[in-house]
């Protein structure tokens, strides 16, 4: 049987750890807006389950100043710990295409 947090995490849960923003609130509303994509499939559902090895493509930012990030999960999140153990949850890939 699967456990959450172990073999998989909300995907709201896993932005929050990765500190995409301050609450999880705001994280799933990022992912209802339908800003994330996760294996290249959109979902507007913060309860989506993530696993290690998922990419994620986040549309960050507003109109004016959009960002988009390509991420692929290395871990899940135990805790919203400091930036640098948060980066240590994905890799940039978007960085290794130079896209």
């Amino acid at each position: 049987m699967e456990t959450e947090d172990r073999d998989w995490q909300r995907l709201d849960k896993w932005l929050w750890c990765a500190r995409i923003a301050k609450t999880r609130a705001a994280c799933a509303r990022l992912v209802e807006t339908g800003r994330v994509r996760v294996n290249r499939l959109p979902t507007d559902k913060p309860h989506f389950k993530l696993r290690p090895g998922d990419v994620l493509t986040l549309a960050l930012g507003g109109a004016d100043r959009g960002v988009v990030r390509i991420w692929r999960i290395l871990a899940l999140g135990d805790r919203r710990g400091p930036a640098s153990e948060a980066r240590s949850l994905y890799e940039d890939i978007a960085a290794d295409t130079g896209a």
